[in-house]
């Protein structure tokens, strides 16, 4: 497994719409791909990372909130959005935009559908930090980043954040 550099804010990859992974044509392919995914995610403690975040312009991305303290994988090849409902506003961050924290808006419960590691296609529910964190990775397969959600007073004030953490990210 190799621990992959993350892209920051400010690489046009995060920006762009990502697409759809042929699973047949990128299957031999996949399972390295997620291992390393898992090993890049885990050397920063995030609980989520997509493609993008890497560098690729597909829709994959793996979570684990794990909940109870206990690891639950899971693998999101082209996951779509079946249903939200709710709202949360709570602190959210990026392994993009390291150092960075906005309360966010986002949906309590949602509804996804995706494609497992093994081209199986599923649904899932979650709620709570998993909602988000379906959110958050989708956003990023749309080419959207969470600051993307905040009112333009509050993105304006990241924004001088972010130029002054920029210099000291890796």
């Amino acid at each position: 497994m190799a621990v992959l550099r993350i892209t920051k804010h400010g690489e046009q990859v995060l920006k762009k719409a990502c697409a759809p992974v042929d699973y047949a044509a990128m299957k031999a392919e996949l399972p390295q791909l997620i291992k390393d995914m898992w090993a890049t995610m885990e050397s920063v403690r995030g609980v989520g990372l997509a493609a993008p975040q890497i560098g690729l312009n597909i829709r994959l991305s793996v979570i684990d909130v794990k909940p109870e303290g206990r690891r639950q994988r899971l693998v999101l090849i082209n996951p779509e959005i079946v249903s939200k409902s709710g709202t949360l506003h709570e602190e959210e961050g990026c392994l993009s935009i390291p150092g960075v924290y906005a309360k966010t808006t986002r949906a309590s419960t949602m509804r996804i559908k995706a494609l497992d590691a093994l081209g199986e296609a599923y649904e899932m529910t979650g709620e709570g930090l998993l909602a988000r964190a379906f959110q958050h990775e989708i956003d990023h397969l749309d080419g959207k980043l969470f600051i993307d959600h905040l009112s333009f007073e509050h993105k304006l004030k990241v924004m001088g954040l972010i130029r002054e953490l920029k210099p000291t990210w890796s």
